[in-house]
């Protein structure tokens, strides 16, 4: 994920995460494994040391090269594996809190759009 210029939410704001919409982009031909996935990505509050966004990724199977984050599920069904490290899957299905470290090599098995909000470095 690159950082986007600074952007903030205003202090003392709601904004409903499960709501937000921006255009899909199918992922690059090289990270799909299973079907036609798409993604998406809102930037809600960025500054110099993190970021705070959400991201959904449409039905089908991908791979990916993970940076360090923190996120909870809003919104799907998937299943999280990591090749490397080689880690237990997680389900991930709404509520559900995940870390990823920089450099983890994963697959996403996404039953239901998946929409998760996020926190990055």
């Amino acid at each position: 994920m690159t950082h986007a210029p600074e952007t903030r939410i205003p202090a003392g704001t709601a904004t409903d995460a499960s709501a937000l919409s921006s255009a899909l982009e199918p992922l690059e031909a090289a990270k799909v494994i299973e079907g036609e996935p798409s993604t998406r990505y809102v930037a809600l509050d960025t500054t110099a040391e993190r970021e705070v966004g959400v991201w959904e990724h449409t039905v089908g199977i991908s791979r990916d090269i993970e940076t360090d984050e923190v996120f909870v599920v809003l919104a799907g069904d998937a299943t999280l594996e990591f090749v490397e490290p080689a880690l237990p899957a997680i389900e991930l299905r709404p509520g559900v809190l995940v870390r990823l470290e920089d450099g983890m090599s994963t697959v996403w098995t996404v039953r239901a759009t998946l929409r998760k909000v996020l926190v990055a470095p």
